[in-house]
């Protein structure tokens, strides 16, 4: 609103919010769900990290001699023992393999286990993944792309290693890689392929952020900058889509 002023510039007035007032029971229930935001996530973390902390305790029980243990000298049982003694007896067989002894008892152990033949595929299935996932120069899922799956929509994938000579000679065109498309909510599952290069969009995300955003099924987004950058990528790829003609689709 404004009013005539001669001797000076109008004055403009500027009519002040009205107050917005909650009722009792809206209040009550946003502070409950600001406790629960605020409690929910730490309870299901101290509870998952107990868990697993009793469960390697159970496993190494038996490992442990009963004068060793310290329910022998103390009325109750010290938690986390057994998970210090898995890492400390994990870290000193990585040690004791690295020499030239170790090796030779590893090298004879799997010489054994080469020889069962139910045994055998399993063990070397296990330890390939373990390598894989473990090794330091292993190839495991370190980018997260987008493939359009099913037709006109778009998915996320975990990229591993190209596939080897002989299924390159077989698959139709070039410049292949392995794909897992996950599920939603439980990314263990899901399906596998081959898909070439130029089929796929790379995203400049993590892995763990790509983990979030399927488990949460899109409620829990990545950071600002890797979402603009995503729907960016996303808009471009349905332009390209759409128009095969353009620049894009050529370059």
């Amino acid at each position: 609103m404004t009013t005539d002023n001669k001797s000076g510039p109008p004055i403009v007035t500027i009519p002040e919010p009205e107050t917005v007032h909650h009722s009792a029971a809206a209040r009550l229930r946003n502070y409950f769900l600001t406790g629960l935001v605020l409690v929910g996530p730490i309870y299901i973390t101290l509870n998952l990290t107990w868990w697993f902390i009793n469960w390697a305790d159970d496993a190494m029980r038996p490992f442990i001699p009963v004068s060793l243990r310290t329910e022998t000298y103390l009325p109750f049982r010290i938690p986390g023992v057994g998970l210090i003694t898995a890492l400390f007896g994990l870290t000193m067989l990585g040690f004791l393999t690295a020499n030239l002894v170790g090796r030779s008892l590893v090298e004879f152990g799997e010489s054994l286990l080469n020889r069962m033949p139910i045994v055998r595929p399993i063990y070397r299935t296990m330890k390939q993944i373990f390598e894989t996932l473990f090794s330091k120069t292993g190839s495991g899922f370190r980018t997260v792309a987008l493939v359009e799956f099913p037709a006109g929509m778009w998915s996320l994938v975990f990229l591993s290693q190209p596939p080897n000579a002989d299924l390159s000679a077989r698959l139709p065109g070039q410049d292949y890689v392995s794909a897992f498309l996950p599920c939603t909510p439980n990314p263990t599952t899901g399906f596998f392929f081959y898909v070439q290069r130029k089929d796929i969009i790379e995203l400049d995300i993590t892995v763990e952020s790509a983990m979030t955003l399927l488990m949460s099924a899109g409620m829990a987004q990545p950071n600002g900058d890797a979402q603009k950058k995503m729907a960016a990528i996303i808009e471009q790829a349905r332009t390209t889509t759409r128009d095969p003609a353009s620049p894009a689709a050529t370059s």
